[in-house]
């Protein structure tokens, strides 16, 4: 198609409504020589005379008749898809599913508040959250998420994010459990532990830390999610690891509202934890996509301890 001219199309939606060179020309902005040239160009490509004079005026052929509904819609349709995005947004009459990737401690979270927050504001939208077994940026490329929440870890230079909160790791353990007494990392490194690892793994931050003083403690369970750590660590001797953020609403004060688990602060430094929002380039400027990250950033702004 080297040789359409889109604009073509828009003269030739004009001429066949006003049937009339001059006419067309006044509508187009343009003189009515350049409106009459645009004309035999227009017969050129269509192999048709579509307007021929009777008497003064100028009427249609009938391929030109045939065309004239099809090419109205064709005009209007390629100067929407040929115009700036409209960039704004009805928010109470939005549609639409949105998949967000993110681990079980984000759901915990953000996942009440943003409900309330879609109720009000956007009825019409549903979040559908999904496992995050891996970092893998191909469902992020495929379309196949909309979001995802956690921390960088891949290596797709594409991809956009925003930073959500800063998290750090701390302790859980049951309540009166003998640690509490004094916390050290010698005490710590003494006790069973219980980690959270997708990849199976029984080493993280902690034992490198850990092994800076000469010290290994034991790890006797790995599991799955957050939410199985807190239980094992609630009704064992396990000590248990966890983000502060994925504690959520069941911190009051800094100390766990349960009475039966309890949390402390980790007798050695570890890294700091960047949570982020991470998304396509695709939808970077799609002003739904754009409203669901302002609402997820304002939720964590207000929902991180």
């Amino acid at each position: 198609m080297q040789d359409v001219d889109l604009n073509l199309l828009t003269a030739l939606d004009v001429l066949l409504a006003e049937c009339s060179v001059t006419k067309a020309a006044h509508r187009l902005g343009l003189s009515p020589s350049a409106m009459s040239r645009t004309l035999s160009r227009l017969r050129i490509a269509t192999g048709d005379q579509l307007l021929v004079l009777a008497g003064r005026t100028l009427v249609p052929t009938p391929y030109a008749e045939q065309l004239s509904e099809h090419v109205h819609e064709l005009a209007r349709n390629a100067r929407a898809v040929l115009q700036p995005a409209n960039s704004t947004l009805d928010v109470a009459t939005l549609k639409r599913t949105f998949t967000i990737r993110a681990n079980d401690g984000f759901v915990e979270l953000v996942g009440a508040s943003l409900m309330a927050a879609i109720t009000q504001t956007a009825p019409h939208v549903r979040i559908r959250f999904v496992s995050k077994p891996d970092k893998d940026a191909r469902p992020l490329r495929e379309g196949l998420i909309d979001l995802e929440v956690g921390v960088l870890g891949t290596a797709a230079p594409e991809l956009k994010t925003r930073l959500l909160f800063r998290d750090r790791f701390v302790g859980i353990c049951r309540a009166g459990h003998p640690l509490l007494a004094r916390v050290t990392a010698k005490r710590y490194a003494s006790y069973q532990h219980v980690v959270v690892s997708r990849k199976r793994q029984f080493s993280g931050p902690v034992d490198d830390a850990l092994s800076q003083l000469g010290l290994r403690r034991t790890i006797a369970m790995v599991v799955l999610t957050y939410a199985n750590a807190m239980q094992i660590a609630r009704h064992s001797d396990l000590l248990g690891l966890v983000p502060h953020s994925c504690l959520g609403s069941a911190l009051l004060g800094g100390h766990a509202r349960s009475a039966d688990v309890q949390l402390f602060e980790l007798p050695v430094r570890t890294p700091e934890i960047k949570v982020s929002a991470i998304w396509h380039p695709r939808l970077h400027a799609d002003p739904a996509h754009r409203w669901l990250r302002d609402t997820i950033f304002a939720i964590c702004k207000n929902a991180v301890p």
